[in-house]
């Protein structure tokens, strides 16, 4: 027996660790699994009893470099920290731990604890320096020998995709040839759906828009499937946004060979777990890019310019770059404007009963907390009608050329679609031939495999007609193409552009889209004197140009009577009533601020407002409240009284204003004798006498 292998040694358990790296090593590799499970009978060779020793065999197919998911590992590290474990077997010492960190605290606990490591090529006891030693550099140099493969492997396809012969699965549309060469998928009706999907993208300028176009038009995207039974097989099913920025942003389809668009990261997660995830580095850091590798669907060019689209329509980018892709809503302006204050994009907001009275803002003090306020705010249409005049202006000399070209991409457009139909039709009716020669082919007496062609190419017979009658409803359904005389009235029509402009056809949407092709940005400034709006146009050919737009009043200082009325209100006032002002404007002709005819109401109103005082036409003859009171010693409430029964004549110019009040000789003498027989007036008197002294 070893003598390092002591008493107590013995009298614990001893475990025998299994690990392989990869469950594919398991099933092809059984050498190596039954080495170590042969260690079982060295442990009794040394002298441990039967029962005593352990196998710890649920990490195989585990990679090593890491503890965190090996659950027998971290047993077997916690019964070393326990003493509880007299010596670890393994079948050499990078079966442990591929981990220089496991490993040395491994190696720390077994010291601590006096127990022994044992492998093929010996025995060690970590608490003797030389022992210690030795596995410390059997560790470094397991670790050094996954560095050293990992770096040929990686040199080797890193040499071999410099080169551009690295094979990779190709995205769906392409196939390798017998010369490992990369080209186009034969099947005509995969090619023909990449191509309407770019055209589609054009066309659209967003990823939804081209799923949108796939759907109205009933139109199925392939996939090829890279694993299990499906494997190298052609799916045909729904297209997605996903789908559709994968291929867009696929440098493969521009006709290059690249190396290195995604990287391997390393995060630790919450439960100490290492996970790796693929991230997707920017076109710098590309290893390797070798472009006219082979023939493209698009142009390196175009494939730049639908990153550029694409990264525009981010809704979550930075403002003063993004303008977003052009949506339904009437803001023809939404994503060209930008503030000439701080530089930023104007946002749009949609106010009124369902959003119809759209308006430009520049919001980002406010949504940054740095105010409550913004650096302007517009109505668009305040902008919108001037850019839209002077875009139809600019526009006029090439409206023939422009309507010709669109009833030509009108047709290509439906072409197209018609293609992508009929390749699926024949594609329909390949699988029902199929399955018919597979059942013609068949023995009639074995029912049994019969009965189960018979029912597919049964199957295969409907799904045809079923493609076939989904094609006749799209014709009937979605056909757009032009009649001899239809493009005769489009060409017409196109010697009027702004006719076709205002259309109920033409959605904002599509009018978005014409002025995204022709005005890169505008820089809106906002200027105090005078009062104006300043719109710098840049054109996308380079062009500069400014309108300015002048800012209409307030709605509050549009309503406001001007200076004239007010003087000529305060002029008449001294000679004339309310009613008769009122009736001499509406005789002029005049009307007030509202476009309405004056009111007496209004006369008053504009008096009030501005301290107008009406008009002294008291007669000499005629008495005041206050005179009435005097003359015969009564109250204001007694001159009232008499003023409601009629007991004495009183007029006034109208409401609110003075009574003027005549009183005759005969009526004089009735109101004295009144007061003199009415105890209640003389008391009234009387009171308002001392109220006054």
């Amino acid at each position: 027996m070893n003598s390092k292998i002591q008493k107590f040694h013995l009298q614990k358990p001893a475990y025998i660790y299994l690990r392989q790296s990869s469950m594919n090593q398991v099933r092809h590799n059984q050498e190596s699994t039954e080495r170590q499970y042969a260690l079982r009978d060295k442990a009794i060779a040394l002298g441990w009893p039967a029962n005593m020793i352990h196998i710890l065999d649920g990490d195989l197919g585990l990679s090593g470099s890491h503890a965190a998911l090996r659950k027998d590992f971290q047993s077997l590290v916690a019964l070393v920290s326990m003493s509880k474990a007299g010596a670890v077997f393994a079948l050499e010492a990078s079966r442990l731990s591929r981990s220089c960190t496991d490993w040395h605290r491994l190696l720390e606990l077994c010291t601590f604890t006096s127990t022994l490591i044992i492998d093929e090529d010996g025995c060690y006891n970590p608490s003797d320096f030389n022992d210690q030693l030795l596995l410390g550099i059997k560790g470094t140099m397991s670790q050094a020998e996954l560095h050293f493969l990992r770096v040929r492997l990686q040199g080797g396809k890193l040499n071999k995709a410099k080169k551009g012969e690295l094979r990779r699965p190709l995205p769906v549309g392409y196939v390798y040839d017998d010369e490992d060469k990369i080209v186009f998928d034969p099947d005509m009706q995969v090619q023909h759906a990449l191509r309407f999907l770019f055209d589609s993208f054009r066309l659209t300028g967003s990823a939804y828009g081209v799923v949108h176009k796939f759907s109205k038009e009933g139109l199925d995207f392939p996939k090829r499937s890279y694993g299990g039974v499906w494997k190298g097989k052609l799916i045909w099913g729904r297209l997605t946004e996903n789908r559709v920025l994968g291929v867009l942003k696929n440098p493969t389809y521009a006709g290059a060979y690249v190396h290195g668009r995604y990287q391997s990261i390393k995060e630790i997660g919450s439960d100490g777990t290492f996970r790796s995830t693929a991230k997707r580095m920017p076109m710098s850091s590309w290893t390797v890019l070798i472009n006219d590798h082979h023939e493209g669907y698009i142009t390196w060019r175009e494939y730049i310019d639908n990153r550029k689209i694409l990264e525009s329509n981010r809704t979550n980018g930075e403002e003063t770059i993004l303008k977003g892709p052009a949506r339904e809503g009437l803001a023809l302006l939404q994503g060209l404007l930008l503030c000439g204050c701080c530089g930023r994009r104007l946002t749009v907001r949609y106010k009124g009963n369902g959003g119809i009275y759209p308006t430009y803002e520049c919001n980002w003090k406010r949504r940054e907390g740095l105010s409550t306020g913004s650096c302007m705010h517009l109505r668009s249409d305040l902008i919108d009608t001037p850019v839209i005049n002077r875009v139809l202006e600019v526009i006029k000399p090439k409206q023939i050329e422009a309507a010709v070209k669109a009833l030509e991409e009108i047709e290509r457009r439906e072409e197209a679609v018609d293609n992508q139909w009929r390749m699926q039709i024949e594609r329909a009716e390949y699988e029902a031939n199929l399955a018919q020669r597979r059942y013609e082919a068949v023995d009639p007496d074995n029912r049994l495999v019969a009965g189960t062609l018979e029912k597919r190419w049964n199957e295969a017979l409907l799904k045809f007609e079923e493609v076939r009658h989904k094609f006749d409803e799209h014709k009937q359904k979605n056909r757009i193409s032009a009649t001899e005389n239809q493009k005769a009235q489009i060409l017409k029509l196109a010697h009027n552009l702004p006719k076709l402009w205002k259309a109920h056809s033409t959605s904002a949407k599509d009018r978005k889209r014409i002025l995204r092709l022709i005005i890169k940005d505008i820089t809106v400034e906002k200027l105090a004197e005078p009062k104006q709006i300043v719109l710098h146009i840049r054109w996308q050919g380079g062009a500069i140009e400014d309108i300015p737009v002048e800012i209409p009043a307030k709605y509050s200082d549009q309503i406001r009577y001007g200076d004239q009325i007010i003087a000529r209100v305060r002029e008449l006032s001294q000679n004339y009533t309310d009613a008769q002002i009122a009736n001499l404007f509406n005789e002029e002709g005049l009307k007030s601020a509202k476009s309405k005819r004056f009111t007496i109401s209004m006369i008053k109103w504009i008096r009030y407002k501005h301290g107008i005082l009406g008009p002294v036409l008291k007669r000499a003859d005629e008495l005041t409240v206050n005179q009435v009171m005097d003359r015969f010693t009564v109250s204001r409430y007694v001159v009232y009284h008499w003023i409601e029964r009629k007991i004495i004549t009183a007029r006034r110019l109208n409401h609110g204003s003075p009574y003027w009040i005549s009183i005759d000789p005969q009526k004089e003498k009735e109101l004295t004798e009144l007061v003199k027989n009415s105890t209640k007036i003389q008391d009234q008197s009387n009171q308002h006498s001392k109220t006054k002294q």
